[in-house]
């Protein structure tokens, strides 16, 4: 239970705060029929955004379906087929004989059934009666569209966790089947969005590969202001009765990058160890309480880099931005700039860092960037 300070699932309504442009231009990208692709690091707000979207529309009077599918535990085709067209299935229909009939009237000429028996021992609404296809492949990609054309309502499929697709076998002739689908299908019919919590991994589909060229939208999370997560927070000190002084929690909020999820978390913790005025120390004994939960993750990041690696990350965090100049390779003995390339996508790969638009180095994690610094390096703060 969060109490006060909500982090354990995602958020809307009051305990939403910030991003209202993020939600308006995702509103607008839905209901013109685009595409759109989110890609942020986890735990920074992507799916409390989609909600908080998804209400602000329906309470507006808008009618669309949602089929939301993880890909998180998604191994094989076979398996992620079966899940994206079963969860589409039932966004729009409830009984076995309409699963029934759904699956003979949009799959036709598949290797897709309604079988009674598995559906009532394992709850399954498709299953196949032969290897699957191509062709099984397209028409379930095509569902969506072909379900919002019989029953006259906009469905919108949420993808997340999409860069576990590149765990398939043929995993990029998946995707051109898809871009094909979207190119070819009735554009105001469906909405896709794929959103992603490995950064570098979506980056490699979508900007490397450049796959959906033209055919998704980016959308950025913006970071939420300083002062309004203060007032936030304030305010929920207050309703226990609680205080902390509102430049201390300013200096907590550039502490955690705006992170509102740590940031939540470590009010959480804070709102039990006193019970009036929030100091320094209760704010110190709260970070090493946050630290302790997340340390053995940050050990596990960090147990497998090679000296090479480590190196590089210190480069990082003392804001060295031109590792392949010949002072920083001597500095850091970072051997070639050759080795500085394999360096970088090393550490991409492992989600640990990623480039800015201006190929400036990003610690993705705000807290494992802290833990970093004073606990694995032992540096000073910049």
């Amino acid at each position: 239970m969060d109490g006060i300070f909500t982090y354990s699932k995602p958020v809307t309504g009051k305990n939403n705060i910030g991003r209202r442009g993020d939600q308006t231009i995702l509103s607008n990208l839905i209901l013109n029929s685009e595409n759109v692709v989110i890609y942020e690091p986890p735990k920074t707000g992507k799916t409390s955004l989609l909600q908080q979207t998804f209400f602000g529309m329906r309470i507006s009077g808008k009618q669309f379906s949602t089929a939301e599918v993880s890909l998180l535990n998604i191994r094989d085709t076979s398996s992620l087929m079966l899940l994206l067209g079963s969860t589409i299935i039932r966004s729009e229909a409830t009984t076995p004989d309409e699963f029934a009939s759904m699956v003979k009237v949009c799959l036709p000429d598949t290797h897709f059934v309604f079988d009674p028996a598995s559906y009532a021992a394992t709850d399954s609404v498709l299953s196949l009666n032969w290897d699957i296809d191509e062709g099984d492949i397209r028409s379930i990609f095509c569902l969506p569209y072909r379900i919002a054309a019989i029953k006259g309502k906009k469905c919108i499929v949420v993808l997340d966790e999409f860069q576990n697709i590149t765990f398939l076998d043929g995993w990029e002739k998946i995707l051109k089947i898809f871009e094909g689908v979207i190119r070819d299908s009735q554009k105001d019919l469906c909405s896709f969005i794929f959103m992603g919590s490995k950064v570098n991994a979506m980056k490699e589909i979508f900007e490397q590969k450049v796959f959906f060229h033209r055919q998704v939208n980016r959308v950025r999370l913006s970071e939420i202001d300083s002062r309004e997560i203060t007032d936030f927070i304030v305010k929920g000190f207050l309703t226990s009765g609680k205080v902390i002084d509102r430049d201390l929690m300013m200096s907590v909020c550039k502490r955690f990058r705006g992170h509102i999820w740590y940031i939540c978390h470590f009010s959480s913790i804070c709102d039990h160890l006193t019970k009036g005025f929030i100091t320094d120390a209760t704010l110190l004994d709260a970070l090493g309480m946050l630290l302790s939960i997340h340390e053995p993750r940050f050990r596990e990041m960090v147990g497998d880099l090679t000296g090479f690696q480590v190196s590089l990350l210190k480069a990082t965090l003392e804001g060295v931005t031109k590792f392949s100049s010949a002072e920083v390779i001597e500095h850091y003995g970072l051997h070639s700039s050759a080795n500085v390339r394999r360096l970088k996508d090393a550490l991409c790969k492992k989600e640990i860092i990623t480039f800015g638009d201006n190929d400036e180095p990003i610690i993705l994690d705000p807290l494992f960037e802290y833990w970093a610094r004073h606990y694995f390096f032992n540096l000073k703060d910049e």
